[in-house]
């Protein structure tokens, strides 16, 4: 099965293992994980996610001593007439580098997700969903994974489609829940819908690659993308936006992402740092070649990113909710990364996506340990007591928290560090990362269009200003001051 005759590293044949190590830990839960306990499941499904990472590591190791990378085929896959795919595997900076995101933080959200998800599903009457719970973030590692080390386009679009499974499953995770009984299958709906939008955009991208190359390989269709008639360039890459709008919740198909908040909190922290809402990201990087032959392409890209950011941003100053003024955080952030990815600064692009997944995730677990908190307090104060208040209560209204600082001090600490670091406060990460983007971004409107030109003033305006407006205030209500 593996090529290993052209394969320059032996670290590199074990490229499947990264998508094989959650597969293995979701079918082993599946199958035997009643026997093992809650702990068992939920180390059981955090050994597979650390495995991936294990692995990532190894091939980033490899990726030093041959920069070049390597391809790592599994199986022939799809051969119907001219169209010849294999099942492989891609190594190279890239795609590595999304791996050790998607699997590094995904490991982290795992092991908190044990801790939460044992009080979650008693605070919601049903522990049996605990294992169910771990079957699907697993499935969710795996699906971006296949999603990240695809060697062709049709591959990369079954994990795009995987991951917008997982995401269905896990927003609608407590799909009785919600308004009315069905708030939040009705979330779980919408983001499923929102991205069928998007989706059938990168489908048509695909149909028109495949027409104009004959193949839907990397290698060959960058390698014959000079040759292609610029109509058929600006048409593939658009509707290409399009798909990248609904994953990474871009304007107009940003709507679903809000509304996401209704899975449980390491729901949301995987979802908006390590998995589904990067993919839009990694697809216009990867796609590089493509849309440098295309510069209006470029230039609508850079306008989508950088009008969403500016929007999202204000969206997210008058809201209440702690989850949503971070998920309309994340379409922000999400903003400038696909500015900086479309304008051709995929190296800054893709930096700040690796900060951001670190800060984020730490945000939302963090907030989900507030939640949590002020669910249990909640429940204690109103112990033995019912009125009609209490069943309209909502633990994540920032209007409902204040004076956590105090009862809950390292929740505070790493909240605000959190904060400090998406406001792009030096010395933290942020604070590079967003600069990078700034750095690359702007020779790169000197030399474009006068269309790139004029979007520089939103770009760096909103990007300091706006960023400190909708991290700050969330950590200012609910932990720092206002009620004890």
């Amino acid at each position: 099965m593996f090529m290993s005759e052209s394969i320059p590293d032996p670290a590199f044949a074990l490229a499947p293992w990264v998508v094989f190590a959650p597969l293995i830990g979701l079918l082993l839960n599946l199958l035997v994980g009643k026997r093992l306990g809650e702990k068992g499941q939920g180390w059981l499904a955090s050994t597979a996610a650390a495995a991936s990472f294990v692995i990532s590591v190894l091939l980033a190791l490899a990726l030093t001593r041959h920069p070049e990378g390597t391809v790592v085929k599994l199986a022939e896959w799809i051969t119907i007439g001219a169209l010849n795919l294999n099942w492989a595997f891609r190594v190279d900076t890239l795609s590595v580098t999304m791996m050790l995101v998607v699997s590094g933080v995904g490991t982290l959200i795992h092991i908190y997700a044990i801790g939460y998800m044992h009080e979650d599903v008693r605070h919601n009457g049903d522990p049996g969903r605990f294992r169910r719970f771990f079957v699907y973030f697993n499935l969710f590692i795996m699906a971006m994974m296949i999603l990240v080390s695809a060697n062709n386009f049709l591959m990369l679009f079954v994990g795009w489609e995987g991951v917008g499974l997982c995401s269905y499953l896990l927003i609608g995770f407590w799909f009785e829940k919600g308004e009315g009984g069905l708030g939040n299958a009705r979330a779980a709906k919408k983001a499923f819908i929102v991205n069928r939008v998007g989706d059938f955009g990168l489908l048509i991208a695909l149909f028109l690659m495949f027409w104009a190359f004959g193949s839907l390989d990397f290698d060959v269709v960058f390698a014959n993308a000079g040759a292609a008639a610029p109509g058929v360039l600006v048409a593939i890459t658009l509707f290409m936006l399009l798909g990248v709008t609904g994953k990474s919740a871009q304007l107009p198909l940003f709507v679903w992402l809000p509304d996401a908040m209704a899975g449980p909190t390491p729901v949301s922290a995987l979802i908006h740092a390590a998995t589904m809402v990067t993919a839009g990201v990694y697809l216009v990087a990867r796609s590089q070649p493509l849309y440098g032959l295309a510069p209006d392409a470029q230039a609508t890209v850079a306008w989508v990113g950088g009008l969403t950011a500016l929007f999202a941003a204000t969206i997210a100053i008058g809201q209440y909710d702690i989850k949503k003024v971070l998920a309309y955080s994340t379409i922000s952030q999400l903003g400038f990364m696909v500015a900086a990815v479309g304008m051709g600064a995929a190296v800054a692009g893709m930096f700040h996506l690796v900060t951001h997944a670190f800060f984020k995730a730490l945000l939302f677990l963090a907030a989900g340990s507030v939640i949590l908190g002020i669910e249990k307090g909640h429940a204690a104060s109103h112990h033995g007591h019912h009125d009609r208040e209490d069943d309209h209560f909502d633990p994540q209204d920032m209007r409902n928290m204040g004076g956590l600082r105090k009862r809950m001090p390292t929740t505070f600490w790493v909240y605000l560090v959190g904060s400090l670091a998406l406001a792009g406060i030096a010395p933290l990460a942020g604070f590079f990362s967003k600069d990078e983007m700034r750095l690359q971004g702007l020779p790169r409107w000197q030399g474009s269009s006068p269309r790139m030109k004029s979007w520089q003033l939103p770009a760096t305006s909103s990007r300091w200003s706006l960023s400190c407006w909708l991290s700050l205030p969330s950590s200012r209500h609910s932990i720092w001051g206002g009620r004890s």
